[in-house]
């Protein structure tokens, strides 16, 4: 189907109306919520044929029937309710009238908020996040592998744009190897009903907000999945994509309104272009097309200056928080979206819920575009985004320049050194997230032409730099590809489907270089997590000579020197000038091979980082 023909079949759904098989109560939206929250006020969209032709009656202690909108679209109600402090939990019917016919009656349901210890702990820099494609990381349940009654069926595990099968349970079942690793944290992606008709497994395309992938498994099993995370130690992000959503969703196939997505004559895409957001000298129509273009022709462009629209996505959000105890959200493709909006969700998000983390992806090219999208930085926007973190993507450049480039002022280890340099950007850099590949991008083995000793000294640096580290699933077993296709850098991780070959889970499965891939990043990663230094300590970084790069991370606790020899050859160095922070200290740690160091002069091979543990004796 073309394109253009496409996108008029997304519009002319709201001229259409229902058909003739659509329920005459469809659904109810959220579907239950909870007594206590910050904010009193709820919106209820209701879904059904020609619901705006009943009477709403809603009869419950403590709950305010405020207003019913009506819209554009007959099969829509918009239910604003008001709960007073003294409502208590509880069950009530909310009946949809009309003379001469049989009430429609929904049973809503008001619950208790759960203040259970351990649940909406928040994401810190004392954290190591995993991502996972749980289409891609194991298949934990062969039942749930295809259904009859969605666009996309079976599995084919051969073609990389197919559904592979991977699932919730597949991921709990591997809770264990997570933990051995070393980390403390999982972002899957999207784990909600995308009902494409194809390529629909990485979760972007959402066609029920409300609703787990049943290919994944149930809302049940996802809330099960956070609470054995959080039994066992480890955090829960969620990710959201507030910018789109899927066209074969019941609000884009039977849109409210016209304006609930952004309209265009014809299909236009957005121009990708993050500096038209913040550029003083934009063109307006450039802007425009950053901010409304749609970002693929199967991903309708949310209106998020649609008051409806904003109600519906922060509620949903706070849903998913409150009925799984999720610990933070990661916000996809952050600066297409409307920055007013973006600010009040924050707010909102956060009156409810304090201790939620919440980082924004911002695949952007300086320093300067990425700080633009974080919170503090008013001046020249004359707003806060209240966003407190976002994917690094230039530090994660800069490391691969100053590993693969060539030294020089501001090229090698110089751009390294430069772009942290440039922190003083941000409120507090520290709250970014930091990594080295994605689900989007070419993975660090191939990055680095499948050097094991930079591979090292890549995850070396990832985990003792400042903020949060993220690493990518199978990067700990040297997992490779380059993203064009995309579909290469989301291989199945082998041994998570029954009858693999090969089973990279286990040691025994593992070849002898990725085993000790996996034991260097295990090792670095259980020392991050029990030394504060690198967690919440502070980095001082010393100007480049000669192609090694210095910096430390230190508190009262212990100071860790990591050195990054980037020349091709070996080199020595004495240690002199890192006085300010090596103090009288004579001797050092290495925290890989815990062999003694002598800091009178140190040897660092060709493309090597040193991580050092300063040995007392001196300045911390």
């Amino acid at each position: 189907m073309k394109k253009t023909l496409l996108f008029a079949l997304c519009s002319l759904a709201l001229a259409l109306g229902a058909s003739a098989q659509m329920p005459a109560l469809e659904r109810i939206e959220p579907m239950s919520w909870w007594v206590g929250m910050s904010n009193p006020n709820l919106q209820l969209i209701v879904h059904g044929n020609n619901i705006a032709g009943r009477n709403v009656v809603l009869n419950y202690p403590g709950v305010k029937l405020k207003a019913v909108h009506k819209v554009e679209n007959s099969n829509y109600l918009f239910l604003d309710l008001q709960l007073f402090s003294s409502v208590v939990p509880g069950t009530f019917p909310i009946k949809f009238t009309k003379a001469g016919q049989k009430d429609l009656v929904y049973q809503y349901t008001l619950n208790k908020r759960d203040k259970s210890a351990g649940r909406i702990q928040g994401v810190t820099n004392k954290d190591l996040i995993y991502l996972i494609m749980p289409d891609r990381f194991s298949n934990g349940d062969e039942s749930n592998d295809s259904f009859d009654n969605m666009r996309e069926k079976g599995v084919h595990r051969d073609s990389m744009y197919s559904r592979h099968g991977g699932d919730i349970q597949g991921v709990m079942n591997h809770l264990d190897y997570l933990k051995a690793l070393g980390v403390t944290a999982i972002w899957m992606t999207p784990e909600i009903e995308n009902d494409e008709p194809h390529a629909s497994y990485h979760g972007y395309a959402v066609t029920d907000y409300y609703k787990i992938d049943p290919r994944y498994g149930t809302n049940e099993l996802y809330k099960k999945f956070v609470e054995k995370c959080h039994s066992m130690g480890l955090k829960v992000i969620k990710d959201l994509v507030h910018n789109h959503a899927g066209t074969e969703g019941y609000t884009i196939l039977d849109m409210p309104m016209k304006s609930w997505v952004h309209q265009w004559p014809k299909y236009t895409k957005s121009n990708f272009r993050d500096a038209a957001v913040m550029d003083p000298h934009a063109s307006p129509m450039d802007r425009k097309l950053m901010a409304d273009g749609w970002f693929d022709h199967r991903m309708a462009d949310m209106n998020q200056n649609n008051i409806y629209v904003q109600n519906y996505l922060t509620q949903n959000h706070i849903w998913w928080v409150e009925y799984a105890g999720i610990d933070g959200f990661r916000l996809d493709t952050y600066p297409y979206n409307d920055p007013a909006y973006m600010a009040k969700w924050a707010q909102d998000v956060k009156a409810e819920f304090p201790k939620l983390s919440i980082f924004g992806e911002t695949l952007v090219w300086s320093a300067a575009n990425q700080a633009f999208f974080t919170q503090g930085n008013t001046v020249n926007r004359g707003m806060d985004t209240h966003l407190p973190g976002v994917t690094d993507g230039v530090l994660k450049d800069a490391i691969y320049e100053a590993i693969n480039g060539n030294d020089g002022w501001t090229d090698g280890v110089g751009r390294l050194y430069s772009v942290i340099a440039q922190d003083f950007l941000y409120q507090d850099a520290t709250r970014n997230t930091i990594f080295m590949d994605n689900h989007d991008m070419s993975r660090l083995l191939s990055m680095v032409k499948e050097d094991f000793t930079k591979y090292k000294s890549a995850m070396a640096m990832l985990l003792t730099m400042r903020g949060v580290p993220q690493l990518y699933y199978g990067d700990e077993i040297l997992m490779k590809n380059y993203s064009d296709p995309d579909g290469l850098v989301r291989e199945d991780f082998a041994g998570g489907w029954k009858g693999d070959k090969e089973n990279k889970f286990t040691a025994d499965g593992r070849s002898k270089k990725e085993n000790e891939a996996f034991n260097y990043v295990s090792k670095l990663a259980k020392y991050r997590k029990g030394t504060t230094a690198l967690q919440t300590g502070k980095m001082m970084q010393f100007v480049p000579e000669k192609g090694i790069y210095v910096y430390f991370r230190y508190d009262a606790a212990k100071t860790v020197m990591i050195i990054f020899n980037s020349s091709d050859k070996d080199q020595s160095t004495t240690t002199d000038r890192y006085f300010e922070r090596i103090g009288d200290a004579k001797k050092a740690r290495n925290v890989i091979t815990d062999e003694p160091v002598d800091l009178a002069q140190v040897n660092i091979p060709g493309k090597t980082a040193l991580v050092l543990e300063i040995l007392p004796g001196g300045t911390h």
